[in-house]
């Protein structure tokens, strides 16, 4: 952002410290009316014509703008993905472990994607990897909902279940 010597167009529609309109001024004039007021001139759009300049105090503008985007980022959530791995002859406890991982997981708010891998023969049954992995949805369908239904990829299937969103 540009302010005031670094501005370098000749005229410009100046907007006065309480957002009033001063009208089209000469850069001299407009720089003049600011410097008497203690106060900077800053160009707001550049590429308008003829430019828009504003008199303000551009430290406690910028500090503003700071303080805005630091709380942006202060509420902006990150959404992980959490990885958990299945094999089709996967035992009903290790099954439900690997269920409540998945709670745990998306009740964090975090994208789960369960992987089965395929060991050997296993590639010919692949419709037992897919009731696996229709098992896993129904177990985590209160907690989440399936983003990307199983797909095969090499000696893999994967899904990825997303965290259902909180009701207030």
């Amino acid at each position: 952002m540009q302010i005031n010597d670094e501005i370098r167009a000749k005229e410009v529609r100046l907007v006065g410290a309480d957002g009033e309109q001063l009208g089209i001024l000469s850069l001299e004039q407009a720089q003049k009316a600011a410097y008497d007021k203690g106060l900077d001139l800053v160009l707001m759009a550049p590429q308008a014509v003829p430019p828009v300049c504003r008199i303000m105090d551009y430290g406690k503008f910028r500090f503003e703008r700071d303080k805005k985007e630091k709380e942006a980022r202060k509420k902006q959530q990150t959404v992980e993905v959490k990885e958990i791995q299945l094999s089709c002859r996967i035992d009903t406890h290790d099954f439900d472990t690997k269920v409540n991982h998945a709670h745990r997981f998306l009740a964090a708010g975090n994208k789960v994607k369960v992987i089965l891998r395929f060991k050997g023969r296993e590639m010919s049954h692949q419709d037992l990897g897919r009731e696996m992995l229709a098992r896993f949805e129904e177990a985590c369908k209160e907690v989440g909902t399936v983003d990307k239904k199983p797909t095969l990829d090499g000696r893999f299937m994967s899904m990825m279940v997303n965290p259902l969103k909180p009701t207030k």
